[in-house]
């Protein structure tokens, strides 16, 4: 077992969400069941998925939960090129976040290649 707080991926995974939820309350009230609420939980499951991957014995399993959380960040990247292309929010506005998500995926799969060649 790892303890996840120690993890870079994890923590980087807290800034994400910390920064999501900012955008998500500059969208427009008709949004808060759709975009708003798609974005912030898959924003959660990031750092979520780290966490729970992190208690498993087996790093198959850590792999996979990996993957996982990737899979969200993917997500979030696409929800906010909707935002992006709905003109929502400027785009400059977008550009710390998508940044951060670019070096998140480049940490998560570095991990990722690392259980896989281990």
């Amino acid at each position: 077992m790892r303890n996840f707080r120690k993890l870079k991926i994890w923590e980087q995974g807290i800034v994400i969400v910390k920064e999501i939820y900012k955008i998500a309350q500059k969208l427009p009230s008709d949004e808060k069941f759709g975009l708003k609420s798609q974005i912030t939980r898959a924003a959660v499951s990031i750092p979520s998925n780290i966490a729970e991957g992190s208690s498993r014995n087996s790093v198959v399993e850590f792999k996979r939960f990996l993957e996982i959380a990737i899979g969200s960040l993917f997500e979030v990247e696409t929800q906010l090129i909707i935002i992006q292309e709905l003109e929502l929010i400027e785009s400059e506005e977008l550009k710390i976040i998508f940044e951060l998500i670019e070096k998140e995926g480049k940490m998560i799969n570095g991990l990722i290649n690392t259980i896989k060649n281990s």
